[in-house]
């Protein structure tokens, strides 16, 4: 069966981002193109990246995802900043 690519199926995947459990991500944009759901915006990491396609791949199995998510670049400090 062929799953529609709608705003109904677009709402119930940002929903699934959101209220996963190991997830919560709320900083993802869904776009439908054509016949394509492409995933964008900034994750923590590569695995969760692919955590995310996972997911999303499993609830919509007939559509095709394109993951255009870029890993942010934040990384601990190596030194202490001083305040005036």
């Amino acid at each position: 069966m062929n799953q529609a690519l709608d705003e109904y199926t677009e709402a119930a995947i940002q929903r699934l981002l959101t209220e996963h459990p190991s997830l919560g991500e709320q900083g993802i944009t869904l776009t439908r193109r054509e016949h394509r759901l492409v995933l964008s915006g900034e994750v923590e990491s590569p695995q969760r990246c692919e955590q995310i396609r996972q997911l999303v791949h499993a609830a919509v199995p007939d559509v095709e995802l394109v993951c255009d998510l870029g890993v942010t670049r934040a990384a601990t400090p190596t030194e202490h900043e001083d305040l005036p």
